[in-house]
């Protein structure tokens, strides 16, 4: 059968996931000009929103939470696609493309897009014990906001993307910060000592007290209530809120019996193809980047948008490789970090343009000489023609 043959035979597409990168994929195939039946399956009652701005916009209260919406009702419903929501998906049987939800619906498709993201990891201990958070969600974000508004001492164990971005907001609306991690720096691990360094710098500046390059042994609590957290070094921070941002791990529980392969997410080849019919998008997906050699799983907003226009292409036939250059970006107070490329913890970083003291630069990052990435603080022109250089060192080295 010729591929314009399968295509034609294509009369159902299922999206499992109906945040950004399920939204997106169900756009770009209509884009396309696929005229089929689309389902779209959500394990929330809520209608697609956006991610980056709950730590942000959303916990600060500078945006009511309808603002995350990624798209008005009209434009969903001028998409032509049966939403169906706060029904998870449970279990999927790969040879005849049908997925089983919670309240016991069997959903067949022709192709199945898994677009079921990630979901936080947690401490021990932190089960059952009130006044400790994490944040994934919208209803997740609503909750911790209603708690700090009521709160004086907020501690963020995570000194990643997201756990200095959740300190920088709570701080901004007052309240008495510490952030803790085992790395020595905010996004030390993203970013690397230079401008880790010089992050912690600003969040010390603004009154965030950092507790860094220590783990976190457990938590102190009163009457099932957090009151702290107890460092691997016997101190103990007190707070009236705890929040937990320690990464996350893709949502893939669901397909252990699907005979897909699972390893950190789900894994696919250079299509972002996970057997047959079957495709992964954005957080949950890990596929083979052609131009790398080897399998990458990105968690940020801009490969959602890109990686579900590649599923779409390949799911109506194409046969290109999804080979990006991944992008994410940060707002802490007043920095805004931009990162195209890859950020190694062992790479040579220089200051290309501007300066580190005035917090307006861009760096580059090389490997053997080699640039890998750059990254820009408030200067977001100057890193977007960087990027160049990322494109040349990838032609290089195929």
């Amino acid at each position: 059968m010729s591929i314009e043959a399968d295509v034609r035979a294509l009369a159902h597409v299922l999206v499992v996931g109906a945040s950004a990168s399920g939204l997106t994929t169900a756009e770009a195939l209509r884009r396309k000009g696929y005229e089929g039946r689309i389902t779209v399956l959500g394990d929330e009652p809520h209608a697609p929103y956006d991610r980056p701005p709950l730590s942000k916009q959303v916990l600060s209260g500078a945006w009511e939470p309808d603002r995350a919406a990624l798209r008005t009702q009209d434009m969903l419903d001028g998409l032509d696609a049966e939403f169906v929501l706060g029904d998870p998906a449970v279990s999927l049987d790969a040879a005849n493309r049908t997925v089983r939800t919670a309240s016991g619906r069997e959903l067949q498709a022709d192709a199945i897009v898994i677009a079921t993201g990630v979901r936080p990891r947690t401490l021990p201990g932190q089960a059952g014990l009130s006044g400790v958070h994490v944040l994934r969600t919208l209803d997740d974000s609503l909750v911790l906001r209603k708690e700090l508004l009521g709160a004086s001492r907020l501690v963020v164990v995570g000194e990643g993307v997201l756990g200095s971005e959740i300190a920088a907001t709570a701080r901004t609306i007052g309240l008495d910060v510490t952030l803790t991690g085992p790395l020595a720096a905010p996004m030390a691990l993203q970013v690397g000592p230079l401008v880790s360094g010089a992050l912690g710098e600003l969040h010390a500046e603004r009154g965030v007290r950092l507790r860094l390059g220590t783990g976190v042994e457990g938590f102190t609590s009163e009457a099932g209530r957090a009151t702290g957290v107890r460092l691997t070094t016997g101190e103990e921070l007190t707070a009236d809120v705890v929040v937990v941002a320690i990464g996350a791990v893709p949502s893939t529980d669901w397909l252990a019996d699907s005979g897909l392969e699972l390893d950190n997410g789900v894994v696919c080849d250079s299509r972002c193809r996970a057997g047959e019919g079957i495709y992964a998008v954005g957080d949950v997906a890990r596929w083979h980047h052609e131009h790398l050699g080897r399998l990458i799983r990105l968690e940020n907003r801009t490969n959602v948008t890109e990686q579900a226009a590649a599923v779409a292409a390949g799911i109506l036939g194409g046969q290109q490789p999804y080979t990006p250059v991944p992008y994410f970006w940060t707002d802490q107070f007043d920095a805004k970090l931009q990162v195209h490329g890859f950020l190694p913890v062992d790479a040579e970083v220089d200051v290309v343009e501007g300066e580190l003291a005035a917090r307006r630069f861009v760096a580059r990052y090389r490997i053997e000489g080699r640039v890998t990435g750059v990254l820009g603080w408030n200067m977001p022109k100057q890193t977007r023609m960087r990027r160049q250089e990322i494109l040349d060192a990838l032609a290089v080295a195929l």
